[in-house]
């Protein structure tokens, strides 16, 4: 950093020249990235009247309002190239890992880097599925909540519930290299861990659907699949020898391996925001639920899974296949959202949906918003206003798989957060065991506010109002309303 000479043409660095200072910096590029601490070192003197608050003596700051171009990570797990229509786990095709690969296998490349000979998965499945039975406990837990409550409400209270038995996870209680030590007991614990929340997350999944059903919880059976023993778990009613049906199954596996991860997206990025404090896994994972939750319910747009659910409600919206031209003419002019385009080109995945969505309508029936559905498609990607700005369909259009499923659309979101486990586990098991340890994840900001103020006392205060300036006037009903009406002697402050 500051050689006074440039380096030749061809060398892997990138030179910097502060005007400020008319020094000249060599960053070295490493892997087509740049370290943005390196910018720290590019330091001048504040400029006459310059704000201090702007901290120029302490170094360059790079800002990227929304991380659009800066890498938080070294990753190893998923390679996505949406321009190109490129999807990989650990180097493996999406299309490939869908046509021969289970959900369980791919948790496993995903996690541990490779796929499982057969004595490894045998297992490692085994043990998923043996740690997916809940502490009876449990229960009562999920009965304390209202009939009508979201599921994806008590998915994120379950995890953190679940988290207070197992003390053995708390970082805070065993010791904050609990997890990145890499030695073999703490790979044990890691690994203990991680399977639990993938074996447990279908029965707290299941247990959340049945409570709004009104119906007793099931035992997690033995002898069925991943998604079998879901299916079985959220459906039997004491029918003997039950079994799911296998193209639901197979259809739920894939789907399921489809949404098990998709690189640093922003569920992921919580999960890793949230691990680099080295919390424990299962306060880790209940945030990315939480976040996965913690958009608009009045529309239930639980996203990113919620993305599913907001797509079925366009197409009941837009009705039959004739109304789509007026649809896409509103969208145009931004009177009307059109959810579903969102990935830039080809999402791969949206070929192996359409694939399983044949597979399952011809035992379930063709959802009725299918032809709704292609229609809104065809007329997208006729059009030089989608077409120009390379939006295709994406994988969200498998709410129309779960749709025919007979999945309730407010469920959906449950239906991506389940597999997804398997991808936030993944990244957080790289961070604990990344070369240099963790590091926590503290961005920086551009402070633009007032500078130094004095303190003014309250009589002395001119108000400030206006919108986003002071609180909203809200409005009361029932008894806030009746009560602010009545008489009553108010408590001293």
């Amino acid at each position: 950093m500051g050689k006074p000479l440039d380096p030749p043409p061809g060398t892997n660095s990138l030179s910097v020249r502060d005007n400020r200072t008319g020094k000249t910096y060599n960053v070295p590029i490493v892997d087509n990235s740049i370290s943005a601490t390196d910018f720290k070192a590019m330091r001048a003197p504040s400029a006459p009247g310059e704000r201090p608050e702007n901290e120029t003596e302490k170094g360059l700051r790079v800002s990227d309002k929304g991380f659009l171009n800066t890498a938080v990570m070294r990753s190893e797990i998923t390679y996505i190239d949406g321009d190109a229509g490129i999807l990989r786990y650990r180097g493996y095709p999406i299309e490939q890992l869908a046509v021969h690969s289970s959900h369980l296998e791919t948790a496993y490349l995903l996690i541990y880097g490779s796929l499982p000979s057969k004595t490894q998965f045998q297992t490692f499945r085994d043990e998923v599925m043996h740690h997916s039975v809940i502490h009876s406990d449990a229960e009562q837990f999920f009965r304390s909540f209202r009939y009508d409550a979201h599921p994806m409400a008590m998915m994120v209270s379950a995890l953190s519930y679940l988290g207070s038995y197992y003390s053995e996870a708390n970082p805070s209680l065993r010791g904050q290299t609990l997890f990145t030590k890499g030695d073999h007991e703490s790979l044990v614990n890691m690994d203990k861990q991680i399977i639990r929340l993938i074996g447990k997350a279908t029965t707290l999944a299941a247990m959340a659907y049945r409570v709004r059903q009104g119906r007793e919880f099931v035992t997690p059976p033995t002898g069925l699949s991943y998604t079998g023993s879901f299916l079985y778990q959220m459906d039997h009613l004491g029918q003997e020898d039950f079994r799911p049906n296998p193209v639901l199954e197979k259809a739920l596996d894939v789907l399921f391996l489809l949404h098990a991860d998709h690189e640093l997206n922003a569920s992921a990025t919580t999960v890793l925001q949230t691990g680099s404090s080295l919390v424990d896994p299962y306060s880790a994972r209940a945030v990315a639920w939480y976040y996965s939750s913690s958009f608009d319910w009045s529309v239930s747009k639980w996203m990113p899974g919620g993305a599913n659910e907001a797509v079925i409600r366009m197409l009941v919206s837009i009705g039959k296949p004739e109304n789509v031209p007026a649809f896409i003419e509103a969208v145009k002019k931004r009177e009307k959202v059109l959810s579903g385009f969102g990935h830039r080109w080809s999402d791969p995945r949206s070929f192996i949906v359409r694939k399983t969505a044949d597979e399952v309508f011809k035992i379930t029936g063709k959802d009725e918003l299918l032809e709704t559905a292609m229609a809104l498609h065809d007329a997208a990607m006729k059009d030089e206003y989608f077409v120009s700005r390379k939006l295709a369909p994406n994988v969200d259009f498998c709410g129309l798989i779960y749709r025919a499923m007979g999945f309730p659309m407010d469920y959906f979101p449950v239906l991506f957060a389940v597999p997804r486990v398997v991808g936030w586990l993944a990244h957080w098991r790289q961070m604990m065991l990344q070369e240099g340890g963790v590091k926590i994840w503290r961005p920086r900001q551009i402070f633009v506010g007032a500078g130094k103020r004095d303190y003014v006392p309250m009589d002395a205060r001119t108000p400030v109002e206006g919108l986003k300036k002071s609180p909203s006037v809200l409005e009361h009903s029932g008894i806030s309303k009746r009560t602010s009406l009545a008489s009553f002697k108010h408590a001293k402050l």
